[in-house]
């Protein structure tokens, strides 16, 4: 891989990494958020997605949300951990996809394919070619006596 390439993946992963953070850190700031209207919303799978804006559920998707936006971008920007954030970023995107699909239709202007869509698929290129190795901690973290001794851990986060 060349220097341009390289800088290329350090920015994209960079970038989706802020947009992830900066929607994490504004759910979290904002007492009032919830995921209720856009789960309310669903066009797909309407009465499972309703199921999930019981009270006793909601909160927790709420927490889940939040946090895994804000974890991920964090990942994402020290670049560590990036191949299980990136994977479990991209299920969260299939889920934020599922609601709002009214076959073949996405919102007013997309057909089959939205920017979810797109999120997903940067996010599974990233878990594949070990994106957070390049200008991240992950590097780093390969080389701690722990990630050396347990291969799991090393193939997770380094």
């Amino acid at each position: 891989m060349n220097k341009n390439e390289k800088l290329a993946i350090f920015l994209l992963r960079f970038s989706m990494g802020w947009m992830f953070l900066c929607s994490g850190a504004s759910k979290i700031l904002n007492p009032n958020w919830t995921a209720a209207g856009f789960l309310k919303g669903s066009q797909t799978f309407p009465e499972l997605y309703t199921v999930l804006t019981d009270p006793s559920i909601l909160p927790v998707i709420n927490l889940l949300n939040e946090w895994g936006q804000l974890l991920l971008g964090i990942s994402l920007i020290l670049g560590i951990g990036v191949r299980l954030s990136s994977i479990l970023g991209a299920f969260l995107m299939f889920l934020y996809y599922v609601p709002q699909l009214n076959f073949p239709y996405i919102g007013k202007t997309s057909f089959i394919v939205d920017q979810h869509v797109i999120f997903a698929l940067v996010l599974v290129y990233f878990a594949l070619a070990r994106a957070g190795r390049v200008h991240g901690l992950e590097e780093w973290c390969a080389g701690l006596p722990i990630c050396r001794k347990i291969p799991r851990i090393r193939s997770w986060f380094g």
